[in-house]
Order: C-alpha cells, then structure tokens, then sequence
C-alpha cells in the first residue's frame, strides 16, 4: 500500500471534480506560475490514489510544468458503480483517454504500478493523445507469486467472507507494520484507512484480477511510434523484480531511471527525485505543448 506523506495539497494545486465525457473524475491540478511546458496526466496503483503523487506536485510545477493526478472510477473519491464488469481494463483506458481530452491533450501520461498498465492500455488504444509515456514501478506482465497471493487474500476477503471494508482494514492493519498504515500519526490508519473505505469494493476485486492475469504487450507497446518511453523504478520491488523491468526498458528502448533508496513506489519513497527524473525525461523529448 502506498503511503503519501499527507493528503493536504500544496497550494499550487487545486483539488476539483474533472468533468470528462465518460464522468466526473477526482483530480488534484497543480499549476505553475505562467505558461506550462506541458500538461502531466498521472495514474495511481492498485489500492493508491491521486495523493501517491502529492509530494511531486511543487517540484514539477517549479519545473515548468503542470500535473495533474486523477484518481480512476471506484477510487477513492472518484465515484464507481458497483459492477465489476465497469472496471475492465478497456473501460479504464477509455477513462484515461477522456481525462487526457479534458485536460487538454496531447500530455505526458504517467503510471505507477496498475496505473502503468492502464496507461499502457489507454496508449495501445489511441496514441494520439499522449506525447510521451512513463511506467513507474509498472512491470510488462502480470505480478510476482507472492502479490498474486496477497491479491487472492484480498478477493476471498471481499468476495468469499464478504468481509465488510473496515473489517478487511482491521485484516491489514493486523498483517503490516504500524509504520505501514500510518500517516499522520493518528494511530488508527487515519488519512489511509478513509482512502480505503473510499474505494469501491468492484474496482479492487476486478483490478485485482487484471493484475494477476495481465499478459506481457511489450512488444505491442514498441512497436507504436513515434512515442518516447520511460521505465521508472525504485532499487528494489517485490510486485515486478527489478531485473524484470530492467529487461522492459530495453524491449522498448526506453529511458530507464533507478530511483536510490526507493522500493515499489518512488513517487512516495523520494517525490523529489523521481519528479527531476520526469521533468528531464520530458525537457529531453523537445515535445512540450503550451495547452492548459
């Protein structure tokens, strides 16, 4: 589980309901001072949410740009329906499509972890929109056994014992350090917990299972141009192992960037590098875009 540093945005941003074509969307839109260089589009993982990129918001407007992190149907406060059959993996990405419309394409599409694999789905779809596209900690197949098994425990939870959202909590809190589910020193998970009893019960049951069974489209992916790539990653992960990723970034001859000291999320473990590393990523492309 990610952990933001705090839920509270900084104040260049502004938290808002993006009206898209496909729905209203949570978003945190952090703006710089002037013309932005280019607009940032960025998807959280797997039980995260727009607050996952909250501590990068200042560093990549100080670099020009602006940011703006969404959170996705069924997340935390993005509403979703409550059938699973809405959070398909194409129904996602045609969620990314309509956010990148909205806040005003092209853009520079950012995902971490599942978010990496809805982007790179959004992308397969229509490439147009975007003018680059970076995965973080977001591997080119499914995850390791040991996060299927995690994932598995979370689904008979929900959907065998059907163990309510606090109760599922309450599972967590038992099985992880207290340092884990603990933001703000509150005690009793806090800022974290209200995320998750936030989220919609069918979107983690469907992404769940999209991530256990996700196949490997890497080749797909390197095969769309033109369109610069980067693989983002801590020095260490248990959900895809660095190697793995190592190994995508060459099949896709992308930008590959070690985030030091940094497990599965980088964007939370050190936001100020990992927001430079983007920055220059997109200073590098010359392909920035004057919109928003």
């Amino acid at each position: 589980m990610s952990r933001p540093p705090t839920f509270t945005p900084p104040s260049c941003a502004r938290a808002y309901q993006l009206s898209t074509r496909r729905g209203h969307f949570a978003v945190l839109d952090a703006r710089p001072e002037g013309t932005p260089r280019g607009t940032a589009l960025l998807m959280p993982g797997f039980t995260g949410s727009k607050e996952d990129f909250i501590a990068m918001l200042e560093p990549l407007t100080a670099a020009g740009y602006r940011a703006v992190a969404v959170d996705g149907r069924g997340q935390y406060e993005s509403a979703g329906p409550d059938s699973q059959e809405a959070y398909a993996q194409r129904e996602l990405a045609a969620d990314v499509l309509a956010q990148a419309e909205a806040v005003g394409a092209p853009v520079h599409l950012v995902g971490h972890s599942l978010g990496g694999q809805i982007a790179r789905a959004a992308v397969l779809t229509d490439a147009g929109p975007f003018l680059t596209l970076t995965l973080i900690s977001s591997g080119p197949a499914r995850i390791s056994p040991s996060q299927q098994e995690r994932v598995r425990l979370l689904s008979e939870a929900l959907e065998l014992t059907h163990m309510d959202m606090g109760e599922v909590w309450e599972g967590i809190r038992a099985m992880e350090p207290p340092e884990e589910t603990d933001v703000d020193g509150a005690g009793d998970g806090g800022d974290l917990r209200r995320r998750w009893l936030r989220h919609n019960p069918a979107q983690l049951l469907a992404t769940g299972r999209q991530l256990t069974v996700e196949p490997d489209r890497v080749a797909e992916l390197a095969a769309v141009h033109p369109l610069p790539r980067h693989v983002m990653s801590g020095e260490r992960d248990d959900t895809w192992p660095v190697p793995l990723l190592d190994d995508m970034a060459r099949r896709l001859d992308a930008r590959r960037t070690v985030i030091e000291g940094a497990e599965h999320s980088p964007n939370t473990d050190h936001p100020a590098r990992t927001a430079a590393a983007l920055s220059a990523f997109w200073d590098s492309t010359d392909s920035t875009d004057s919109t928003g």
